[in-house]
């Protein structure tokens, strides 16, 4: 029997975590068509059939699931070996692979990137950007970033961007003229509404906090979105209103595009944090991350372990 490729096998050991070729191949940055084909070249090789295959998941055999069971721990080691010669550089190489929500990606993330890889040019950061939780690990990544409610108890989260966001409301010149301001969070129910859908296919509730006071209203309205760019373009043309990230209203309102209503009932919540698995040893690349952020967010460490 001819030895099967490493390469072959770390295809093998991706789809498997991935349970899917698509998911796998954007987190290596390779073609689905080539993982397929290492696996087909592979499953060859052993003369045994090692994933099983439908339209809608992919799952090892039970061959399948004792190879991986078995170089998964092995590969682990391998690359935990390699990544111990960052130790006798300057600056540690290698890719680090984050998965973030948009929010982080287009808000958070680019300034401080770019400071980040003029500091370690022997560094890439492959960013994966998602709006739901997933498990990073075994999709693939070092390191997600995510909000306090969504992270998972065995992690280790650090403090990265603004420690206090808040959503706000507004709406354009021209519907508030025609349909009236609304003066308390019930009065939504009779106005156009801009729905924010999340990947999972949920529709977002808004939510209004004034002292001990919380309203939660569904919207309800012509459009419902998950892309921010297309709820406040509507906002802005008068279609209705939106409640979002400030961050993502402030220019429009700023230049009077969008005019901010409901201002007493905005909800603020904590910022985000920076994840990442508790182990003995951390690779290079999300060593010098982290170490990154923690000196331009200095705060206490969270360790979600129970």
């Amino acid at each position: 029997m001819q030895e099967p490729d490493l390469s072959d096998l770390k295809a093998f050991i991706a789809v498997t975590q991935a349970r899917g070729f698509r998911h796998a191949a954007s987190t290596r940055g390779v073609s689905a068509s080539s993982l397929s084909e290492a696996i087909r070249r592979l499953e060859q090789q052993l003369g045994v059939r090692l994933l099983n295959r439908t339209t809608r998941s992919v799952t090892p055999t039970e061959a399948g699931q004792r190879l991986f069971e078995r170089l998964a721990p092995a590969f682990s080691e391998i690359a935990t070996a390699l990544d111990a010669v960052n130790l006798f550089r300057e600056s540690p190489t290698g890719t680090l692979r984050l998965n973030v929500p948009s929010i982080a990606a287009r808000e958070i993330l680019p300034a401080l990137l770019t400071r980040f890889l003029a500091a370690h040019p022997g560094i890439t950061v492959d960013v994966g950007t998602n709006d739901t939780f997933i498990d990073i690990l075994a999709a693939g990544y070092d390191a997600g970033i995510r909000y306090d409610e969504r992270l998972e108890r065995d992690m280790i989260a650090v403090p990265i961007g603004p420690r206090v966001q808040r959503f706000v409301a507004a709406a354009a010149p021209s519907y508030l003229t025609a349909r009236g301001t609304p003066q308390h969070p019930r009065e939504l129910v009779d106005h156009a509404c801009i729905g924010h859908r999340f990947d999972s296919g949920v529709l977002a509730v808004w939510e209004f906090h004034r002292g001990e006071e919380m309203v939660r209203i569904e919207p309800n309205g012509p459009l419902i979105a998950s892309l921010i760019e297309l709820q406040r373009g509507a906002a802005i043309d008068g279609l209705g209103i939106v409640y979002t990230f400030d961050e993502f209203l402030r220019p429009a309102i700023e230049s009077g595009k969008l005019v901010p209503i409901l201002d007493d009932w905005w909800q603020s919540f904590s910022g985000p944090f920076l994840y990442y698995p508790s182990r003995s040893h951390m690779p290079g690349p999300l060593r010098a991350f982290v170490d990154f952020i923690l000196d331009r967010f200095p705060a206490p460490t969270k360790n979600f372990r129970p």
